[in-house]
């Protein structure tokens, strides 16, 4: 079988999270060829990859949303006809987008988007969504908002998209676009697996940000929409992480009997028999931090937190273990803040093998302002550390169970997102209780022990890749069937 995995921003260019999913995932189904269809800003990162390949990735194919160069090879002023004109202008009014109209229309005829953009077809659409809804701000500007907005999904559309079995996208949005393209075209089966809610992660950097104000946040929020709905309608199934995350998406109109509940896993055993603290290192309290020092994971918040908790606890030692190449002027700011505040004893590592890490620390630390189901955590858990971290995605599940059958106890705090406050007195907490530390660590063991192994997860997807296979062989047969009865 033929599967071909869809993802933006991550994987295989950066570490963590989703990409050391995805790669987990290719390794352990050796017999299966897949295809890597990855979505990122431009050329510059074009073939940098951190990961090695497993030997059965076969072809990697890749979308630059920000090409400089994309109206260079697709000339031609052609205008729209009728069909195609009304699928543009669904697109853009809010009704039902035709989406298989749009796709034939930017995959069989060579366009330029300079000129599609600049076109009579794009302002007359926009003129009128313009007069329906907005008529009361300058046009002009409202026309090259609508520009930037529509771009990316056109050069997503053009994308030439491989044949595949199975179009597994690792999230809705531009994803989620290309793997119902992808069924469209060649047929086969389309697989979502969120492990955060795209439009809702996207909804909450669109309200935060700088770069667009008033109205255009909330173009901007209901164009992701209408994405993650055209994934949604298209799927034959959508998993996610954990409960609430299932309940959302069908908040955001995934229809619910295509939904499951697929949590995280990991290897377990890769974190037992780690090397602890030296002699000299064990009146210090090690506070770890596994992620990629980025905004979305508030390092400021914890730096902050941290330099508090030690000017009351001077044994108090912090080590954030991830790679900042992927925003070095937010790391900058962050290594000077530490600098600023005079905090002594905090160390970034970079990218490291946590491994080496984890079984000297006392506690660990995530203070993300958006997550899905960490592994971050589950590794401190099968390492027998407790957790700090913001009460955001699954860390409130993880850290004090989920639901009544979950008995295992607390394995850690939760706080609010950026709440220094909280922060410090949970690491204030547990630095002063050397039996709470011990105990919540044991709760954290024996709870990812037994319900988020990495073979409960595989298994998941084997049975999935599997039914997948089977329904389409039954389509194949089914149409041979009929083909024979047609020429008798």
């Amino acid at each position: 079988m033929r599967i071909c995995i869809i993802a933006e921003g991550c994987y295989p260019y950066t570490v963590g999270g989703m990409s050391s999913w995805a790669h987990g995932l290719i390794r352990s189904f050796p017999g299966e060829e897949f295809v890597i269809l990855s979505i990122v800003a431009n050329r510059d990162l074009r073939g940098k990859f951190v990961y090695e390949l497993p030997d059965n990735v076969v072809e990697v194919h890749e979308l630059y949303l920000d090409d400089l160069d994309w109206c260079k090879h697709r000339r031609g002023r052609g205008r729209m006809n009728k069909k195609e004109y009304q699928a543009l202008r669904s697109l853009m009014l809010g009704r039902r987008v035709e989406w298989e109209a749009l796709i034939d229309f930017f995959q069989k005829k060579k366009h330029s988007l300079n000129d599609l953009l600049m076109g009579e077809d794009f302002l007359n659409a926009v003129t009128e969504f313009y007069l329906l809804n907005y008529s009361q701000i300058v046009f002009t500007d409202f026309l090259w908002t609508m520009r930037s907005i529509y771009l990316p999904l056109f050069r997503a559309l053009q994308m030439k998209i491989p044949k595949a079995d199975v179009y597994h996208c690792l999230s809705t949005g531009y994803a989620g676009i290309l793997g119902g393209m992808g069924k469209h075209i060649h047929g086969g089966r389309m697989l979502v697996s969120e492990h955060g809610i795209y439009t809702r992660e996207r909804e909450e950097e669109l309200i935060r940000s700088k770069w667009v104000t008033g109205i255009y946040k909330n173009i901007w929020i209901e164009q992701f929409r209408k994405m993650s709905k055209m994934a949604y309608d298209r799927a034959e199934l959508v998993t996610s992480l954990y409960g609430r995350a299932r309940e959302l998406q069908a908040e955001l109109e995934c229809p619910i009997e295509k939904t499951m509940v697929v949590p995280n896993g990991i290897e377990v055993e890769k974190f037992q028999d780690l090397l602890g603290k030296t002699e000299a290192e064990q009146e210090e309290i090690y506070v770890g931090a596994v992620f990629r020092v980025t905004p979305i994971k508030d390092v400021k918040t914890l730096i902050q937190a941290f330099g508090f908790a030690k000017e009351q606890e001077p044994r108090l030692k912090l080590w954030i273990m991830g790679p900042w190449q992927d925003d070095e002027s937010y790391a900058k700011e962050c290594f000077d803040m530490v600098g600023i505040m005079g905090i002594s004893d905090v160390i970034f590592t970079g990218r490291v093998d946590v491994r080496e890490y984890y079984g000297k620390m006392d506690m660990m630390i995530l203070t993300s302002i958006s997550e899905g189901q960490p592994l971050t955590i589950l590794e401190s858990f099968a390492a027998h550390k407790p957790v700090i971290a913001t009460d955001v995605g699954d860390c409130r599940g993880l850290i004090l169970g989920n639901g009544a059958e979950d008995t295992f106890g607390d394995a850690g705090i939760v706080t609010h997102i950026m709440n220094i406050g909280e922060i410090t007195q949970a690491i204030l907490t547990l630095a002063g209780n050397r039996q709470i530390r011990m105990q919540m660590g044991e709760n954290g063991y024996r709870r990812v022990s037994a319900i988020y192994r990495v073979e409960n997860m595989l298994n998941a997807y084997r049975t999935i890749y599997k039914e997948f296979a089977d329904s389409m062989q039954l389509a194949f047969q089914e149409d041979e069937l009929k083909d024979h009865s047609e020429e008798e």
